[in-house]
């Protein structure tokens, strides 16, 4: 693949199949993301944007097609080596912040560095700097409980970035919030994958936050369309 794309995929479909009928999802999808560009994909709900974002993401598996990103060929790993490609190229942001309820948003932010083999202290110190540059230096030792949607969802973009990936994968991620929030955590992710240069694609029906993308698409009839 190209140095200049960190993502190339080719001839994608996503089929469901079941006794009674047959629903193409996704089909003959080509795609390319250059290394640092900001990539806003919209659509009507159940368009496939989400499954577009999770076959890339290693959590879902196309029907037929390659899918190749950071250096993976994605569409042919095992779960042992999807989980390889998510610790190392990926980090993942979801509508829900997915933040585990007994940990602190520090802990939170810290435990993947920990978990990928980083030592304690250095994750600690990386986890602290990333909750400043998201505005919650005062925030660190509190629960999710005992946080702001807004918050939560700042502490999830922190989180994405722990493991320093190349490419930041977003679903949906102002999609619980207010109109304010929404909007604060969508300029914060910008900022955030401008700061540490990062490859963001991000799929929203926002179309106020699909404009800060330096390349739009939208998926139509289970095609993915550049410019729209």
């Amino acid at each position: 693949m190209d140095e200049k794309y960190i993502v190339s995929i080719k001839n994608l479909e996503k089929t469901y199949r079941t006794d009674s009928e047959t629903l193409t999802i996704l089909k003959d999808v080509d795609f390319r993301a250059e290394r640092g560009k900001k990539i806003v994909i919209v659509g009507q709900s159940g368009s496939g944007k989400s499954t577009f974002l999770n076959i890339l993401g290693g959590l879902d598996t196309a029907t037929s097609g390659t899918v190749s990103a950071g250096g993976f060929e994605v569409s042919s790993l095992d779960e042992k080596g999807l989980s390889e490609y998510r610790s190392k190229v990926l980090g993942l942001i979801f509508q829900f912040h997915y933040l585990l309820k007994d940990f602190t948003a520090l802990e939170n932010v810290f435990l993947p560095a920990f978990m990928a083999g980083v030592p304690k202290k250095d994750a600690m110190e990386k986890a602290r700097r990333l909750l400043c540059d998201v505005g919650l230096e005062s925030r660190m030792d509190h629960l999710p409980s005992q946080l702001s949607g807004g918050e939560r969802q700042r502490v999830a973009v922190a989180r994405s970035l722990i493991n320093d990936p190349e490419l930041i994968l977003a679903d949906e991620p102002t999609g619980n919030l207010d109109p304010a929030n929404a909007e604060m955590i969508g300029n914060l992710l910008f900022s955030m994958a401008d700061k540490y240069e990062k490859t963001l694609i991000l799929v929203t029906h926002d179309m106020n936050l699909a404009q800060k993308g330096d390349f739009r698409y939208s998926i139509k009839n289970g095609k993915l369309v550049k410019g729209e």
